[in-house]
């Protein structure tokens, strides 16, 4: 399976870390071994001292396409779940100065949270669907897909015209404004409306 992640897909967000709003959708993958282990915690790594949560509306591929028309992309997808990309923001900006690739802050093991899926159907519109990352009981992200600048049948899209998309392929859809640092025994919750998808414990 590919990871597959969309960064700068939200206005506020791109404010917040002062970067450019992109003409195109920015992607960058992680590898299988990013995804955080069921009922595992996420352990801090001894590379980083700035490893930031970013909550993230998630879409499973449930067949092969490639060259995916916008009008025909609802019908590559049956699930939508919430996860978070964790990102070691001293690495990244380093990086970035750099104009090197981001896989080290990006792509790094257990980097990826992929929570409990839900069938799409029960969630009513797409396009306007609300979700929350709470830290120690903590508001600290509350996103909507409305928000997007590329919504969800777009990126699968545009996605399509580079990578082939199989069965089980996870697209992260980007985050909202909020993202932050996580300490040790900071404990994180997502929901999608009011319904809750995963809960981590940081060690």
């Amino acid at each position: 399976m590919k990871i597959i992640c969309i960064g700068r897909n939200y206005a506020k967000h791109i404010e917040e870390l002062a970067n450019e709003k992109p003409e195109n959708p920015v992607i960058f993958l992680k590898p299988d071994s990013a995804i955080l282990l069921k009922n595992q915690p996420f352990f801090i790594p001894p590379f980083s001292n700035d490893i930031h949560y970013e909550v993230e509306i998630l879409v499973k591929i449930n067949k092969v396409g490639k060259y995916i028309e916008e009008k025909f992309a609802h019908k590559y997808y049956d699930e939508i779940g919430l996860g978070i990309d964790f990102t070691a923001r001293d690495i990244q900006a380093d990086c970035k100065e750099k104009g090197l690739p981001w896989e080290k802050a990006k792509a790094f093991d257990g980097s990826a949270v992929i929570g409990k899926f839900l069938p799409k159907e029960s969630l009513g519109d797409l396009n306007n669907l609300t979700f929350t990352l709470h830290k120690n009981e903590k508001l600290v992200q509350d996103g909507n897909t409305n928000a997007m600048l590329w919504k969800i049948d777009e990126l699968i899209s545009y996605v399509s015209q580079f990578f082939t998309l199989k069965k089980g392929d996870v697209l992260f859809t980007g985050t909202p404004a909020g993202v932050g640092k996580v300490s040790e025994n900071d404990v994180l919750t997502g929901k999608i409306k009011d319904q809750k998808l995963f809960s981590i414990k940081i060690k």
